[in-house]
Order: structure tokens, then sequence, then C-alpha cells
């Protein structure tokens, strides 16, 4: 996917923002400990599972980093921003 249609997808995903020159996805969500944050890294996890497109993780006190890109291409794919959509619906 190239940098225009990146663009395009982005703006349709509240809070996410692109990374690694336009390869990745990403989104910081903030909570008030680390038990939140541990709480919903485990749903994003378990939305993952179901959907067969995983993300990677980092959990720490009171956040939780979610990026998304599709490996296999070395890139972004409809695929991630439509997953990014479905963690926003979590909260």
């Amino acid at each position: 996917m190239g940098a225009e249609e990146a663009g395009k997808w982005i703006s349709r995903v509240s809070g996410w923002t692109l990374e690694e020159e336009t390869k990745g996805i990403r989104r910081e969500f903030r909570f008030r400990n680390f038990a939140e944050a541990m709480r919903f890294a485990r749903q994003v996890g378990e939305l993952a599972e179901t959907e067969g497109h995983h993300p990677d993780l980092s959990v720490g006190w009171g956040y939780c980093t979610v990026r998304f890109r599709t490996h296999s291409i070395g890139g972004l794919h409809e695929n991630d921003f439509i997953m990014a959509a479905k963690v926003n619906c979590l909260l």
C-alpha cells in the first residue's frame, strides 16, 4: 500500500498514526493502572486470535501500545486498518 492510500485509510481510524514510513500503524492507549492495561491487552489478543490478524503489543504501567502491519507483505494492508477500528471498539 502506498503512502497516499495509507493516508486515506488512517483518517478513518481515530487515534492511530502511520509509522515506519507508512509500513505500519500504531496507537497508544492510556489506562489508570497496570491491571487495566493488561485487561485491554488480553482483549486485543482475543480479538486477534478470533480474526487471525495479530498486532505487536507493548504493555506497561498505564499503557498498551498496539501496532499493526502485515508482515507477509512487509507493509500495510486494508486488514490492518480494519483491525485498528475493531480495537477501537474494545474501549
